[in-house]
């Protein structure tokens, strides 16, 4: 008991960095989807794909059926998915980094279940999946 009181100054700085060290996980857009978790619940028709990346983007290739919102422009167009708040929708970016924000966008707008697909666009294609232009 005594160590404690001695070394509460120790403790407290390693709770501090221990938390600090979980904050940009915390910050990641929160739960993510495999493409095997994103590709069955779009099959089963309980999930939709939104694509956040540009518009000549989306045009180069796209998963098929994603509906293309490009980040810059979710908060005014979130209202275009309000049809799908019943199903799970899955935010797709190039590689992962931009979809963390639109999870966080979508989830304030009032989605339920929103994740962001693991890997992006690159990951899905690096596993040989289809895109359409």
């Amino acid at each position: 008991m005594q160590f404690l009181i001695h070394n509460s100054w120790l403790i407290l700085l390693a709770l501090i960095s221990g938390g600090m060290l979980l904050i940009p996980t915390l910050q990641r857009g929160g739960a993510r989807l495999t493409i095997l978790q994103a590709t069955q619940l779009v099959n089963q028709n309980k999930g939709v794909f939104v694509d956040v990346r540009s518009a000549q983007d989306y045009a180069a290739g796209h998963i098929r059926d994603a509906r293309n919102i490009p980040l810059p422009e979710l908060k005014a167009r979130s209202s275009e998915l309000d049809k799908f708040k019943s199903k799970t929708v899955i935010v797709v970016c190039s590689s992962g980094s931009q979809s963390a924000s639109a999870v966080g966008q979508l989830k304030s707008a009032g989605f339920g279940e929103v994740y962001r697909l693991e890997g992006g666009l690159a990951a899905w294609q690096a596993q040989g999946l289809p895109t359409v232009k």
